[in-house]
């Protein structure tokens, strides 16, 4: 049986969540999210001790990168481009994450470790050479075309569906893994 104060923690966590991709991390409050969850202020501080510190925790992400030894070595970068489109639709602690990494040195921080981590432990099951560059490149078209497509809303990027992102996005990815 689950104790109230796990279902307070989640209910905190939810709303910093959604507050973090709404706001970003310089614009939300503690005060908002503890309205967000129906709790008091203090609440939150109890839970967490601080923003940032609320932050970094529903800041955690598992990017689920597919297995790559399971797919072609020719289909990597269409593989890719469609899983960021799955991982990224309405995810809002990716969302709040690339927002707040913008303008937070905390926040920028966790992105990178999240992607050289997550990517480079990827990237490292298909025995590539060069991972951190390998990774890092993979991580600017990812970010960028998320950062235009979830955050600026260019309408062109906007538009796009699936198969028109892995045209577009997928050999680029796949430039950057395999030549």
């Amino acid at each position: 049986m689950a104790r109230r104060s796990d279902a307070t923690r989640e209910a905190i966590l939810k709303a910093a969540r959604e507050r973090f991709a709404a706001d970003g991390y310089e614009r939300a409050t503690i005060r908002a999210i503890a309205a967000d969850a129906g709790i008091d202020p203090a609440m939150v501080m109890r839970y967490y001790g601080n923003k940032e510190k609320l932050f970094a925790t529903a800041a955690e992400f598992d990017l689920r990168i597919p297995d790559l030894t399971a797919i072609p070595r020719t289909e990597i970068g269409a593989t890719l481009a469609r899983h960021v489109l799955a991982r990224w639709q309405d995810e809002e602690t990716m969302m709040a994450l690339l927002r707040a990494g913008v303008t937070n040195p905390a926040a920028a921080e966790r992105m990178r470790s999240i992607c050289a981590t997550q990517l480079g432990t990827a990237f490292a099951a298909i025995n590539l050479d060069n991972i951190p560059t390998r990774a890092g490149l993979v991580a600017s078209q990812v970010l960028g075309f998320a950062l235009c497509r979830y955050i600026l809303e260019f309408p062109p990027v906007m538009a796009m569906d699936t198969e028109a992102v892995v045209t577009w996005l997928g050999p680029t990815l796949q430039r950057y893994l395999t030549e």
